[in-house]
């Protein structure tokens, strides 16, 4: 008769909660990365992705490899959240800039902000140009105009 053989567990007992707690805060920072990525979309392309670890295949991680994913996720975490507050500045100092277009042309002259430095869909650009060209030029007339959009397709 074949000699039963004790497997020994694949994870320390007293390793257990370590792991336990470090896959819940990997899962927890992994959601928080979607949901920046999604905050920040379509006018916003951030960069959520991380450098690959070279493994042979699927595989359970060890402690200090639980830990390095959390680490990294943290810091791309940091990075996408930089990268979208930086974005929203820029479209928040966009539409002051627009505001003071519309109400003083004449100062802004040849001032353009196209609809996706504002943070708006579409391929509109809002333009400050003389009324009535050369002569509105000549006369001090000048209007904020907003394109018809996107060009028609070759």
């Amino acid at each position: 008769m074949a000699a039963r053989v004790a497997l020994q567990p694949l994870v320390r007992p007293d390793e257990r909660s370590a792991r336990h707690d470090l896959r819940s805060q990997v899962g927890r920072l992994e959601r928080e990365l979607q949901e920046t990525l999604i905050s920040g979309f379509p006018r916003a392309a951030l960069d959520v992705s991380l450098a690959p670890v070279r493994s042979a295949g699927p595989r359970v991680l060890a402690l200090g490899e639980l830990e390095d994913l959390r680490d990294r996720l943290s810091e791309q975490l940091t990075r996408a959240r930089t990268q979208l507050a930086a974005r929203a500045e820029l479209e928040e100092r966009n539409r002051r800039l627009l505001e003071r277009m519309l109400l003083d042309p004449a100062t802004h002259r040849d001032v353009r902000i196209a609809n996706a430095d504002l943070g708006e869909g579409g391929c509109g650009v809002w333009h400050v140009k003389p009324r009535l060209g050369l002569i509105g030029m000549l006369c001090g007339w000048w209007q904020v105009k907003l394109s018809s959009g996107c060009p028609l397709a070759a």
